[in-house]
């Protein structure tokens, strides 16, 4: 049975976790049910489902409803709701799926954590999706790209019983259920709260604006930061809990609250700003911060996918239907001269405004340059820093890829023996023949197959450059998809260096010293790159090298001054820093 709780709040709370007896009968079906293994971005999903963040859903969103949402942003129903919250399966699992059937859905760990009846099986145009969610087709939109190829192809909508919540076995004073906030909220007696969303580190200007709010609203605060999935390359949620928590004596104590949201962002821009809006408002919040370029992307030359107060203009709008007064505010900047924050609008003509972008945050933790007193808190700072040492002490990948034969695996070699000969850290040779043969022996040349292995290899390097090492991968990889998966994956614990090997194809074809090429002209040799399957070249490698035009020792000691002129090497011991090619 569905719990339904009227709070003092606009809305009513749907949590869809059964009582015992229900969980019994169903737990007694399991031998005859098939199962699903959700993904992490699903079990994300399902915890907000079954909790009640994600009311009014009772469920999976089936066909009639993804499509109002998509398209209008309404359930069939007519209930504002932004973002379709949809399970998506591989066709050999939908195949199996009728409407009626019970399917239960596992946590990755295997845990049972509820039981979806189905009501619609379909095949979805995720481009339209694409178009109308995030307004864009671009794939260098993180949520476009995830849609279009981290996503399975059939959708599965139907109603959903929770027998419980997924595990967790961090920070656990710090997570609360909607039911749990709202009746916290109720014993300290805040009947105005204002939620702030966050899925970075907070430093002095956003310290500043959410005192505003509390200001303006009259009200405690919530910080709830999203520790779900977030925008690729964010700085992981444990090390931006630790800031939130060094940041709480800034307030007043018996005003706010600190609670961590396991939310999957998909960096929607308005749609999504409406989204948290709603599941603020499910947590009991009565107002909501939305801040400029709310949830909004950028594409690498840094110019963002949504103008920078669409999303404030889009929750406005929707104001009364959500139920949450929206606090829309402008950029907050730094008046040098008065030594405070104050609202771009505020700043007095002629004086000199401060800002620092999260582009060049990054840049300086990246690089292990200060950070200005101006900007952020000491305690944060050292926060930051045991996040992101400096480059000589991190971990980093290097990751060659090109054509058969472009000389990958000569250069790794080369690599290798130079890193090892260095010693600054330990040092992992993953060469394809290598892994084909211990790692991925079981899977063939499909593109499926391929960028399994290319996966694998990449999971391998993240786990090795998590711990310091160095990881030197020599693959041909031939799509730019999973390659950026793997750089996304590499790229949250440390430095990721792409090489291409940009060798011409007959080139390499000359060389066919494993005679691969001459099978796959005669058709013995099936899924070729290069001959009957693609080769997609990297967009923006950070070296390029050419063995047509230079020996392995010269196109290694390339990368090695490219990583000796980021930091990761010293400048010494036989590397030369000199400029390299890309």
């Amino acid at each position: 049975m569905q719990d339904e709780i009227v709070s003092p709040y606009k809305g009513t709370l749907k949590e869809l976790l059964v009582d015992e007896r229900r969980a019994e009968e169903l737990r007694a079906e399991f031998v005859e049910l098939p199962s699903w293994d959700l993904t992490l971005r699903q079990v994300w999903d399902l915890e907000l489902l079954l909790n009640g963040a994600f009311s009014p859903l009772e469920g999976f969103l089936t066909r009639g409803d993804y499509e109002g949402v998509v398209k209008r942003m309404r359930l069939q129903d007519g209930t504002l709701w932004p973002i379709p919250i949809v399970l998506d399966v591989p066709f050999e699992f939908a195949d199996k799926l009728s409407k009626g059937d019970r399917v239960v859905l596992r946590h990755p760990e295997g845990l049972p954590l509820a039981v979806l009846t189905v009501e619609a099986v379909w095949e979805p145009d995720r481009l339209e999706e694409a178009r109308l969610v995030y307004g864009t087709d671009d794939e260098a939109h993180p949520g476009v790209f995830r849609l279009l190829h981290e996503t399975h192809p059939v959708y599965v909508g139907g109603r959903v019983e929770g027998l419980e919540l997924p595990p967790h076995h961090t920070f656990k004073p710090l997570r609360h259920t909607p039911r749990q906030l709202r009746a916290l909220f109720r014993q300290r007696g805040w009947t105005r709260v204002v939620g702030f969303q966050t899925r970075n580190p907070m430093h002095r200007a956003h310290v500043e604006l959410t005192r505003r709010a509390m200001e303006e609203a009259q009200g405690a605060l919530l910080i709830h930061p999203a520790v779900g999935r977030t925008s690729p390359y964010d700085l992981d949620y444990f090390t931006r809990v630790r800031c939130y928590q060094a940041v709480l004596k800034q307030y007043p104590q018996d005003r706010v609250q600190l609670s961590l949201l396991p939310l999957a962002m998909r960096m929607a821009g308005p749609r999504e700003a409406l989204w948290h809006a709603i599941i603020r408002r499910n947590y009991g919040c009565t107002h909501f911060i939305v801040g400029r370029d709310h949830a909004g992307p950028r594409r690498p030359d840094g110019t963002p996918f949504y103008e920078p107060y669409a999303a404030q203009e889009l929750a406005k709008k929707h104001e009364e239907e959500l139920g949450v007064q929206i606090l829309a505010y402008e950029e907050m900047v730094y008046v040098a001269g008065q030594r405070r924050y104050v609202f771009r609008s505020e700043v007095p003509e002629g004086a000199q405004v401060l800002t620092l972008s999260g582009t060049e945050l990054r840049r300086r933790l990246r690089r292990g340059e200060p950070l200005p007193d101006w900007f952020t808190y000491p305690e944060v700072v050292r926060e930051l820093k045991r996040a992101y040492p400096p480059p000589a002490e991190q971990g980093f990948t290097i990751f060659l890829t090109g054509l058969s034969g472009a000389g990958k695996s000569t250069i790794a070699g080369v690599l290798f023996a130079k890193l090892m000969e260095l010693g600054t850290r330990p040092v992992t040779l993953l060469d394809g023949d290598i892994v084909r043969r211990y790692l991925s022996q079981e899977l063939g040349f499909t593109r499926k197959d391929r960028e399994m292995n290319v996966r694998r290899v990449g999971f391998v390097a993240a786990e090795i450059t998590k711990n310091g090492g160095i990881a030197i991968c020599a693959l041909i990889a031939p799509y730019r998809s999973v390659r950026r998966e793997v750089r996304e994956l590499v790229s949250q614990y440390g430095g990721f260096v792409e090489v291409y090997v940009a060798t011409p194809l007959e080139v390499c074809e000359k060389r066919d010293r494993k005679g691969l090429y001459a099978k796959a002209r005669a058709g013995l040799i099936k899924h070729f790159t290069g001959i009957d399957d693609p080769y997609e070249p990297p967009e923006a490698p950070e070296v390029i090298v050419d063995t047509t035009e230079l020996t392995p020792e010269e196109a290694a000691q390339r990368v090695l001054s490219y990583l000796a002129k980021q930091g990761y090497l010293p400048a010494a011991d036989g590397v030369d820093v000199c400029s390299s090619t890309g």
